[in-house]
């Protein structure tokens, strides 16, 4: 090192900090460590008031089909199987449908219940009784017509990789309330994860402390994390120990974030060997509440994934999502029709969704819990007929679809946004993706434009540079 060089390093905060071992980043590192967290998961002030301090998202993979579910379109029966409109497809871009398709009626009948009257398909009967809890919103609306790229956009902001999901914001946002569990728990079921794999839980360029801890249903809830043979829990104490007093060392040498994250994450894990089996542990819940949801100890089902994010929000995390695989109902076969897959896959989700809201409600968690349902993007009104297939299915649709949500702080018993006759544009109450996102961070205290992380020359925010808070759907 030259002595211009010398000179350089001599008045850098960097090097002032690491040469400040009885100062400033002494005094914080010492503080750090001894709460075994790094401060971006300290609790944080909201930016408003909050109506709500959790989130459960119930991702359904593929995109259920709007119209079968929620958007009751009686005008399709009219039309069924007849050419759609020229308009409706002359200038669109689809990921399947060639050709002139037709028009395609729901096969399953709709009804109208609870005091708000809300239009519900007969495949959902238990998510009829709580109907007046929840709001509608059939006015959502998406940028992207393929599921990778529409399930990023959803949870991160962005189609493209490398942006933090929508729990590591809330984590670095909020912090935790709860120092031995993650802020943000994931929970998969299905044949398969989303199709944008495991970034729609990662941190992007967030501290890696905030991204998503999937956990499992069978097994380890949390692979790696339970010591091998022959560790007792005073030697993993005093290895966890030794290795702290060395990435001190490297803390103090280069100054990196990642090395306080990395002890972080060693002491979050020392913890969770004890939080987590014990909240994961479902067959310790009464026996009448495992037949509310459907649960069955020991299995990997959609079921117990939603008792266990009534179990964790209870405990205090900030975010629990939960993605179900095998939605994409594009009537190729029966696998993925209609007539016979549809049923199937309402059968295994609506009981236990009903189950939540009602369980979170007669807990009292239900005012400031927020519940989401939504997939990632709509169905066509036509039907698909793919390679001349006879299976009723619809194609991807960004224009048009269904989600709803309950608690912390939205309407109840309302509908929000309409389509048009044939369920294929918005026609009242637009929401786009990031409208949504921005409208949650509201309710969750956290204003979308002030929650910003800068990397690579600018800030970043999980809405980009879109979105508005929805007042329709704010009580």
């Amino acid at each position: 090192m030259n002595q211009h060089e010398r000179q350089i390093q001599e008045i850098t905060r960097r090097h002032f900090l690491g040469q400040c071992r009885t100062g400033i980043g002494a005094a914080a590192l010492a503080m750090l460590c001894q709460q075994g967290a790094s401060a971006d998961s300290l609790l944080r002030a909201p930016h408003v008031l909050a109506k709500a301090k959790r989130i459960i998202y119930l991702h359904m993979a593929g995109s259920p089909p709007q119209q079968d579910l929620f958007d009751y379109k009686p005008v399709l029966n009219k039309w069924n199987g007849e050419p759609c409109p020229d308009e409706m497809f002359a200038k669109e871009r689809f990921a399947f449908i060639k050709g002139h398709p037709k028009i395609l009626a729901s096969p399953h009948q709709f009804g109208q219940f609870g005091e708000s009257g809300t239009w519900v398909s007969q495949l959902l009967p238990h998510f009829q009784t709580i109907v007046d809890d929840v709001t509608v919103v059939n006015s959502m609306f998406t940028d992207q017509f393929n599921h990778a790229p529409a399930q990023l956009l959803l949870h991160t902001g962005s189609p493209r990789f490398g942006r933090p999901s929508m729990g590591s914001w809330l984590s670095y946002g909020l912090g935790t309330e709860n120092s031995d569990l993650p802020a943000f728990v994931v929970l998969v079921s299905g044949e398969k994860t989303p199709d944008a794999g495991k970034s729609v839980w990662g941190s992007g360029f967030l501290p890696t402390v905030h991204q998503g801890v999937q956990c499992r249903t069978t097994g380890e809830p949390v692979l790696y994390v339970t010591d091998p043979p022959g560790m007792t829990r005073d030697v993993r104490r005093r290895s966890l120990d030794a290795l702290r007093d060395l990435n001190e060392e490297m803390y103090t040498a280069d100054q990196d974030p990642e090395t306080l994250t990395r002890i972080s994450q060693y002491e979050l894990a020392y913890r969770m060997q004890v939080s987590v089996p014990e909240v994961m542990d479902i067959s310790k819940e009464p026996q009448h509440m495992l037949d509310m949801y459907g649960a069955k100890p020991g299995e990997t089902r959609f079921a117990n994934n939603c008792l266990l994010a009534r179990r964790l929000v209870e405990q205090g995390v900030r975010m629990v999502q939960l993605f179900d695989w095998g939605w994409d109902i594009h009537g190729t076969g029966p696998g993925n029709d209609l007539i016979t897959h549809l049923p199937e896959k309402c059968r295994l989700a609506d009981q236990p969704i009903a189950a939540l809201v009602k369980d979170l409600k007669q807990r009292g968690l239900l005012d400031d819990t927020i519940v989401v349902f939504s997939g990632e993007f709509g169905r066509t009104a036509m039907n698909e007929e793919r390679d001349g297939s006879k299976f009723l299915g619809r194609d991807h649709h960004p224009g048009c679809f269904s989600i709803w949500v309950a608690g912390g702080g939205f309407k109840r018993g309302a509908t929000v946004g309409e389509t048009d006759d044939l369920g294929y544009r918005v026609t009242e109450t637009p929401v786009h993706v990031h409208d949504l996102q921005a409208t949650l961070l509201h309710q969750l205290g956290i204003d979308h434009e002030r929650l910003t992380y800068r990397f690579q020359g600018r800030d970043f925010r999980l809405t980009d540079v879109h979105g508005r808070v929805v007042p329709e759907l704010i009580a």
